[in-house]
């Protein structure tokens, strides 16, 4: 396994009980990528919650833009320990402030009804869609230097977007994307790791998703987007390293945001998860 893999990343130092360290991968973006601190909340919260209980379901803030060259300390709290259910509140705190906030909610499993009334869509097979990591490898000259350093940090993932070298052009289309996605390294059979690498990957594409029913580009320097919340529900077992289809629309912008939603299938087509997420979207005026 790659010294730069999810596992590693998810891999938190104990500073005391309830209180967790994560290291930070700097993507290249403006401020520290938002579903690593989704996806080490997540993580430092198993370490809280009684054997058996898993993730069902986080609601998320984010406060503060994040600082990629450093770490990120976890203060988890036990909100709740039930009979069946049990809650946390976990805080992500840099430089003395609070950047982040979730709650998230864990169950023991239990039998009962079940029903999916969702289909995973058509699409390509992942054989048959590109990478996306290719689309920079192969544009290596036009990327900033600290683009070019932080590309080591998207290969964990094996992320393919169904026709996705539209997503550089400029061109209105409906706002909706799928996209296949996996860790390229192998991972345990560990649900907790498994359900944090799945939520650190729901962040990739997902808010840029709104640009397309405006005819921009993600890259247009015009562009201020930022996430302000997030939520997910765990539906199924699955494994990260096996592939999933993310599907994503945007029925909503407006007032300055925009609202995105998603659904995650297993490639037998079980809905395994399901993600909400409102971002900021503005556009700057050129002067």
């Amino acid at each position: 396994m790659s010294e730069v893999s999810l596992e590693n990343l998810f891999n938190l130092e104990t500073l005391e009980a309830g209180l967790y360290r994560g290291n930070s991968w700097d993507l290249g973006y403006r401020a520290l990528y938002g579903g690593q601190v989704l996806g080490q909340s997540v993580m430092s919260a198993y370490k809280t919650v009684p054997s058996g209980r898993v993730i069902h379901s986080f609601h998320s803030y984010f406060l503060l833009p994040g600082d990629a060259s450093k770490p990120v300390v976890y203060d988890v709290e036990r909100v709740r320990d039930g009979g069946s259910f049990s809650t946390r509140r976990i805080k992500a705190i840099q430089n003395g402030r609070n950047i982040f906030y979730m709650t998230a909610s864990f169950q023991a499993g239990e039998a009962g009804l079940e029903h999916q009334h969702a289909n995973m869509p058509r699409v390509p097979s992942p054989d048959e869609v590109m990478p996306d990591i290719q689309y920079y490898d192969d544009n290596l000259d036009k990327l900033s230097e600290r683009m070019k350093a932080s590309l080591c940090y998207h290969r964990p993932l094996d992320i393919r977007s169904v026709g996705g070298r539209q997503a550089f052009i400029a061109q209105k289309r409906e706002p909706n994307r799928k996209i296949w996605l996996r860790g390229r390294d192998a991972l345990s059979d560990d649900i907790t790791v498994n359900q944090a690498s799945l939520a650190y990957a729901s962040d990739y594409h997902f808010l840029s998703t709104s640009l397309q029913a405006h005819g921009l580009a993600v890259q247009d320097k015009s562009l201020r987007m930022a996430t302000i919340d997030h939520a997910m529900w765990f539906h199924k077992p699955f494994k990260f390293d096996d592939w999933l289809m993310y599907e994503m629309e945007s029925p909503f912008s407006g007032n300055g945001r925009a609202l995105v939603q998603g659904k995650i299938y297993d490639k037998d087509g079980t809905l395994v998860a399901s993600s909400v997420q409102e971002g900021l979207l503005r556009q700057v005026q050129k002067t």
